[in-house]
């Protein structure tokens, strides 16, 4: 999934595995727990919360971002990778998103109508 996403970095520590883009971070990876942090808005992180709490919770909120808990158990890989996707394109500088949304791969492309 994140091999779809240009200039990707993960790191490993003891806990987690960070996704970066161009040395910042869009999301973390839990195994132990099954869960994935992803930057998103607040008003995205509200929305996802309250239309499904059983997937989605609150981890915090940073300036304009909402960083939001998803349990991978229940969440299908598509809308996965467009939650994933769109916290990378609040993360990549804008050329980079500019590129990637060109060739049709931006978080709009993996939406069902």
């Amino acid at each position: 999934m994140l091999a779809r996403l240009p200039e990707v970095e993960q790191a490993d520590s003891d806990n987690w595995i960070s996704l970066k883009v161009r040395g910042k971070g869009f999301g973390y990876l839990w195994e132990k727990t099954e869960t994935v942090g992803l930057k998103a808005t607040i008003e995205e992180q509200i929305a996802l919360v309250a239309e499904r709490p059983e997937v989605f919770e609150v981890q915090f909120t940073t300036g304009r971002f909402g960083w939001v808990v998803v349990h991978l158990a229940k969440i299908d890989a598509d809308e996965l990778f467009e939650l994933v996707t769109e916290a990378w394109c609040l993360t990549a500088p804008k050329q980079l998103v500019d590129v990637h949304e060109a060739a049709g791969l931006g978080p709009q492309a993996g939406r069902h109508p």
